[in-house]
């Protein structure tokens, strides 16, 4: 994951747009635009359909999903795998495992 931020990050520095875009409340709100371009794909369709015809795009609009998250991260100096791995056991609580 760090190799990624600094991939990301390398892209950024390269376009001169550090500091102007990496404000929270602003990836906050690409992150969401991204997040309903990915859902765009799926209109209309199910998911079978979706895929078949989409693939290509629907995985490009996951990975700007995937960049801004981890921008939006970097921004608040959180690392990924603890903020996630804390989440799935507050949901474990929240939601416990149902045992067949």
């Amino acid at each position: 994951m760090e190799q990624l931020k600094q991939t990301i990050r390398q892209f950024i520095e390269e376009r001169g747009w550090e500091g102007q875009y990496n404000l929270q409340k602003d990836l906050a709100v690409s992150l969401t635009l991204e997040a309903n371009e990915l859902l765009e794909c799926f209109q209309w369709k199910t998911s079978k359909e979706a895929v078949s015809a989409k693939r290509t795009e629907i995985l490009e609009e996951l990975a700007d999903v995937f960049i801004y998250a981890i921008q939006m991260a970097d921004a608040m100096d959180a690392d990924v795998e603890t903020i996630v791995n804390e989440k799935l056991a507050k949901n474990a609580v929240k939601y416990p495992a149902k045992h067949i």
